[in-house]
């Protein structure tokens, strides 16, 4: 991939998806089974948007990115667009961005916390998309 694609775009979809099955085994997410929606406030163009993902054993079965409201999750996470473009390129952990109050979390927390490493390994392999936030 040359040029940059635009995050949270149908092309930036298609590329997390292509990295997360390549480099994510079930086993690298001790065969997890679960959904996260994240919601996108404060957008550059003003519009609110999302970016769902799904695990089924570990194996990725969901991932969508769009306007409005997402998929149903376990785990549905609120936040402004720069504090979730700032996880995305790796810059800061999901699980900070929660405790410190920058993220809004609907779910259980505890479970939340557990799968915080997780989460963390799927930003590390989101952050290699060349993308323009």
């Amino acid at each position: 991939m040359t040029a940059k694609v635009k995050y949270l775009s149908p092309e930036w979809r298609d590329e997390a998806e292509r990295l997360l099955t390549a480099e994510l085994s079930p086993e690298k997410m001790n065969r997890i089974s679960s959904s996260m929606s994240n919601i996108y406030k404060k957008c550059p163009d003003g519009k609110d948007r999302f970016f769902h993902v799904k695990f089924d054993g570990g194996a990725l079965s969901a991932i969508e990115t769009g306007e409005g409201n997402p998929p149903e999750a376990e785990f549905v996470i609120t936040g402004d667009y720069d504090i979730f473009a700032k996880i995305s390129r790796a810059e800061l952990g999901a699980q900070k961005a929660l405790m410190t109050g920058k993220l809004k979390l609907k779910g259980n927390m505890v479970k939340a916390l557990k799968l915080a490493s997780v989460v963390d390994r799927l930003n590390k392999v989101i952050a290699k998309i060349d993308a323009e936030y």
